[in-house]
This record gives C-alpha cells, structure tokens and sequence, in this order.
C-alpha cells in the first residue's frame, strides 16, 4: 500500500439528549472507491496485510485534518479520536505523544479532546500509562465499542474511563430485551455510580432512542439524526426532534408507570388481606379462590426475626397452591429485602404495614422474573412474597 492513500476525515454528531444540542463529534477517516464514492476506511485499519506502520501514519495524517478543521469551530463542542493503544510502540517518547502535539500546535483546549480507545486485545499496563498521559495533559478517555468483545470490564477497571461507547451490535440487541438489555442497564448503573457517562451509538430508530433513554444514556450517536459528514453542523439541527421523542418517551413512561402503581396498589392489598389471613390458621383451598394469578403472586413464605424460614413456601399455580417444605430452615438474612425491614423497623416500630421490595431477579425455580415483598406479620414472624414482574 502506498502511504500516500489519500484519506480525509468526516464527522458525526454526537447529541445531548437533555438540551437537544450537537454537544461533541467523533471524527472518523474516510477515503473514495475507485467510481470517487466516499466510503469508510475502517477496513483499511483492520487490514493485517499492511504495514503498521504506515497506519500510524494514516491515522496521524488524518487526525491532523480533523483537529485543524476542529480548530476552526468556535463552540464548546468536543471532538473524539479513535487512538488504538496498541500504536504506543512507534511513539518515540511518551512525553510527547503526537495528539499532544498536534493540539498545542493548533492552540486547542485540551479539555474538548476524547480519546478513544478501539482495541479490546492491548496490553494493560500500556493501556493505563498512556490514559494517564493522556489524563495529566487534560484530555478525556474513553472506551469504545463496550460489549464486541470479553477484555471490556478489565479495561474500565484499569483506566476507570470518563466515557463509555456501547457497542453498535450490543446496543441493538439490547433494545429488544433479554439478558442484552440486562446488562446495558448494569452498565448504566455502574456509570451513574462511577460519575462515567455513556455514549449508545448506532442510534437508527426512535425505538431505540426511546430505549437509550430508558437506560439513562444521555448521549445518542446514530443515523436517526445524521451520518458522519464533511461538514460540523448547527448545535441546534435536532432539538426540535430530541424535543418531540423526549415527550414521546415522558408520555409513553407515565403511562407505564401508572399501570405499574395501580398494579402494585393491587397486589399490596392482597399481600395485606393474605396477612390478615394469616394470623390464625388458614385454609389453602379458600385461598385459592383469590385469584392470586391475576396480581402475579407466585407464592409466599414465613421467617421468623432472624431470617430463618419458618414454613414450607406455598407455591401458587394453575389456580392451585402447592407447599413446598424444601426451604425451611433457610436463613435469608443477607437478601436486602430481610435486612432492610429489620433495619427500618429498628428505626419506627410502629408502623406494622410498612413494605420492602427487593430488586428484580430470575427465579430459579419458575425462571420468572420476579421481586420478593416483605412486611411484618406479628412480633415473631415476617411475611415473604415472591411476585413475577413484567
């Protein structure tokens, strides 16, 4: 390969979906086909067959394109580069890493950089030195493409990011539920705990706008509003679309919420009823006629005061209880539902009616998802039940 291949950067716009604002751009290496059609040069960069060499040089030629046109965009907008960590060898000193350089050259704040890091297979410990470079000169690092691959969390652990970029691929399979979707909300709320925030690129759909902000992404990236361009485009071109699916997404969760509160009001009345049940022996089959299935109550249980069950769980099915005694003498103590009630309990003994709710899980036993509602039944002993989610 000629090192002489022309390429040239484009530019996506990242948006900012709490004010509706282009609030950064990723800058991504472009050249033309043989009919002079623009078209991505991504494949160039994984091709094993070409010297690395002349990829670094590329790929510096183009970030010093895009980092001069950068220089003339006078907003508060940010810019990321794709660096793979993976180059740090043709870096003669550290101290003097060539975006450094680039960026004192064109007098840019170092603080509207972003470094990206694209390669899942480097080595850690280089990995960590360059980000602190990076770092110690006012630049922001990023991980790309979280979820390609199995190297991602160990990467967060080491350099702790700023941002997080999901996956195209992870992302897409994400907005249609199952165990994909589980983890994308994890990662929010590891973000959220960690002050990281998350970038969902591949954005192609208002489904999956929607579904970027029901797990608290605040940043999109994606076709739905633009492909990479020549050209930076007006901070305001789609605040008036964010605008409209921001209302479709507060309208439609609402709407979701209310169904849920009325919902839980229902089973909580239940739970209620069933306690008063049981504070004398209770019939089983009168039991069932309370159309526990509707509610979603799956079954319930008894512990005493230190965690220990008390009785056999009573299982709820096909209009039908079932006991099971397999888990007496359990302790569930340590489940957050236990201790949280003693612990409020401690602090307010008056309150008899008071419920505590677990986090959602998958039962092991039905392979429902479910949350467990715990509530005092008398001085001795605790009321668990286990209801299925949605």
């Amino acid at each position: 390969m000629d090192s002489t291949t022309q390429l040239f950067p484009y530019f996506q716009p990242i948006v900012d979906i709490a004010n509706g604002r282009i609030v950064g751009y990723e800058a991504l290496a472009r050249q033309y086909d043989e009919n002079r059609q623009v078209i991505s040069a991504g494949p160039l960069f994984s091709d094993t067959h070409i010297d690395q060499q002349n990829l670094v040089e590329l790929d510096r030629s183009v970030r010093w394109q895009a980092l001069e046109k950068f220089a003339e965009l006078n907003d508060k907008s940010y810019l990321t580069l794709n660096i793979s960590p993976s180059w740090i060898k043709h870096v003669r000193k550290l101290s003097q890493l060539p975006t450094l350089t680039m960026l004192e050259q064109l007098n840019i704040d170092r603080q509207r950089i972003i470094i990206e890091i694209t390669e899942t297979q480097c080595d850690i410990d280089s990995l960590q030195e360059i980000t602190r470079i990076y770092r110690k000169h006012g630049l922001k690092v990023a991980i790309d493409d979280f979820g390609s691959g199995f190297s991602q969390l160990e990467r967060v652990m080491s350099i702790h990011p700023d941002i997080i970029k999901i996956d195209m691929r992870l992302f897409k399979q994400a907005a249609k539920g199952g165990i994909a979707s589980d983890i994308v909300h994890l990662l929010s709320r590891l973000s959220k705990r960690t002050g990281c925030r998350i970038v969902c690129e591949g954005v192609e759909t208002d489904e999956e706008f929607l579904f970027g902000l029901n797990c608290g992404a605040q940043f999109l990236q994606g076709f739905l509003f633009s492909k990479a361009q020549a050209d930076f485009q007006d901070e305001l071109k789609y605040q008036r679309h964010i605008s409209s699916l921001r209302n479709k997404f507060f309208n439609r969760k609402t709407t979701e919420q209310n169904d849920k509160i009325q919902r839980i009001n229902k089973i909580k009345d239940m739970i209620l009823r069933l306690k008063e049940q049981l504070q004398d022996d209770f019939n089983l089959n009168e039991l069932a006629q309370w159309n526990f299935e509707e509610t979603g109550i799956l079954r319930f249980y008894l512990c005493d005061n230190d965690g220990a069950q008390t009785s056999p769980n009573f299982n709820f099915a096909q209009d039908r209880w079932f006991t099971d005694p397999s888990k007496i003498n359990y302790n569930w103590s340590w489940r957050s539902y236990f201790y949280h009630l003693r612990a409020l309990e401690q602090a307010d003994h008056q309150d008899m009616n008071r419920f505590v709710t677990s986090e959602r899980y998958k039962d092991f036993d039905t392979d429902a998802t479910c949350k467990t509602l715990s509530i005092r039944l008398d001085m001795e002993r605790i009321l668990l039940v286990d209801i299925i989610t949605d």
